[in-house]
């Protein structure tokens, strides 16, 4: 059988831009067996994953499943570890409570969560001495590449006791596994091996990020995470906490190889806490030649963010 991350690599696919979307995560402890579903097809009550689901849509909260590395025992547990991590630059968090019933989770307030706003839901889980935490896909009825590859990274981090490792049902980018998200800043990685995601994690420690393998901040769009990324690599910047994305206002843009042709393009504002700005044109396009998105699926060509120019347009506060 043929692996998507084969055809990835040979391909070249840049990793940058290809996080999943979400500005704040809500991770539910589950072991066991997970499903390509896993919110419906796991030991968690089907209706009730049904139904956070209902109550995540649209408010910028990012459902998931977690489990500590190692043999995932048929077992049904007392308790479950629930986290909720907020990935907003300068207003970043994470807290978490165990609960004996996930369906309490149904009467959190989820806009709030998603707005940013703890709303009581349980204790911080971050801090100074507190590690990053590593949520790394291995959800292999979803994708053969995320347990094919995700497992083994996973079991290796988690040896390291001074790591907080879980594993976790769908980052998104099947073909860039293993992938991980790092939390409190919500920033993820693909093609990963056990040295460049324990480069990430100290990075983290430290609150700064690592450029290699990264695919984006999940608090942007893909526009925004292709343009923050664009950035860090132009002025060599790699606090967590040192850009952010003001805005990604769709623009005209005429292909320059294909004048009646025209393709999506966003105008995306970035700023640096010190005062300096840029817009950076950033293009969609379609990447060919077409690859599998993920184990067994068709061919197709997915989306890819060009980072077409960068604009300085705010030069910032002279240092003193």
């Amino acid at each position: 059988m043929s692996l998507c991350t084969s055809a990835s690599i040979e391909l070249a696919e840049p990793t940058a831009a290809t996080a999943a979307t979400a500005r704040t995560w809500l991770l539910i402890e589950q072991p066991g067996p997970w499903g390509a579903k896993a919110l419906r097809a796991s030991h968690l009550d089907p209706a009730l994953g049904r139904e956070l689901e209902r109550l995540a849509d649209g408010t910028g909260v990012r459902l998931g499943l977690i489990r500590r590395p190692g043999r995932h025992a048929d077992t049904r547990r007392p308790r479950h570890r629930v986290i909720a991590a907020h990935t907003a630059p300068g207003r970043s968090w994470v807290r978490s409570t165990d609960v004996a019933d996930p369906a309490d989770l149904a009467a959190l307030d989820f806009q709030a969560l998603g707005a940013g706003l703890p709303a009581g839901f349980g204790a911080p889980a971050d801090g100074p001495g507190h590690p990053p935490i590593a949520l790394v896909c291995t959800n292999g009825t979803r994708d053969r590449c995320c347990a094919v590859q995700g497992r083994p990274l996973a079991a290796e981090l988690a040896a390291d006791s001074s790591l907080d490792v879980w594993e976790t049902t769908h980052l998104g980018g099947h073909r860039f596994a293993p992938t991980m998200l790092v939390l409190p800043h919500g920033y993820a990685y693909g093609r990963l091996d056990a040295a460049t995601a324990k480069a990430a994690l100290t990075a983290a420690h430290s609150g700064r990020i690592a450029l290699e393998g990264c695919r984006g901040r999940s608090s942007w769009s893909r526009p925004g995470q292709a343009a923050d990324l664009a950035v860090r690599a132009l002025i060599g910047e790699d606090g967590a906490d040192a850009l952010a994305v003001h805005s990604a206002d769709p623009v005209h843009n005429v292909r320059p190889d294909n004048p009646a042709a025209e393709s999506a393009a966003w105008s995306v504002h970035v700023r640096h806490t010190d005062g300096r700005e840029w817009r950076a044109l950033v293009a969609q396009h379609a990447a060919t030649p077409p690859r599998p998105e993920s184990c067994g699926a068709a061919l197709g060509t997915p989306a890819r963010m060009d980072v077409e120019s960068i604009e300085q347009t705010a030069p910032g506060t002279p240092a003193p």
